[in-house]
């Protein structure tokens, strides 16, 4: 039987799971099976608690939530006013400007990456390695191997810049990374 505190705890993370799941609710990855979206911030979460063995709540609300902004209505002050700062300010860490050009959107990932606080470093690394095993699995619809291969070459660059801040999730991209001949 759970405490209190636990009790809290778990309903925290499920409010925030239904909250991203309704945003992202219409929503697919560019797979052949056209995968459910939520999937993805579940898996980067699971990544976070299951094997990097992260328990911060902040970082697993960021963690589920770290798309909505970027690819849904939803604003930073919504994030805020249902999550909290702390997790507003990680998933601002961790936002791309949608505005701004492809190119310069990575430019400035791979620039933050080592600055970045130390929440979002953590949910950097998890979005990371549950997208290069996505496309390690399944190329997305209209993907060309070139475009791939560039996608693993700059998220080598973009984690560079994590380089201390969870040891498990590092070795388990150095892995892929090595296969890929980037190491």
């Amino acid at each position: 039987m759970l405490n209190h505190l636990q009790a809290d705890l778990v309903r925290e993370v499920i409010r925030c799971v239904n909250f991203a799941a309704i945003k992202h609710r219409k929503q697919r990855r560019k797979d052949a099976e056209e995968t459910p979206y939520i999937n993805h911030p579940i898996g980067v979460a699971h990544i976070l608690t299951e094997e990097a063995n992260i328990s911060d709540i902040a970082v697993i609300q960021a963690a589920l939530l770290h798309d909505t902004v970027e690819d849904t209505d939803t604003t930073f002050e919504e994030i805020e006013e249902h999550f909290g700062t702390k997790v507003r300010d990680i998933v601002v860490e961790v936002t791309d400007d949608k505005k701004l050009p492809s190119k310069e959107r990575k430019a400035l990932q791979i620039k933050h990456a080592s600055s970045s606080s130390y929440e979002a470093k953590l949910v950097k690394l998890a979005d990371k390695l549950n997208n290069l095993r996505d496309l390690e699995n399944c190329t997305p619809k209209y993907w060309s191997k070139a475009r791939v291969e560039e996608y693993f070459k700059f998220s080598k660059q973009v984690t560079d810049g994590l380089k201390g801040t969870n040891t498990v999730m590092e070795e388990k991209l150095d892995e892929i990374y090595k296969t890929r001949n980037l190491l």
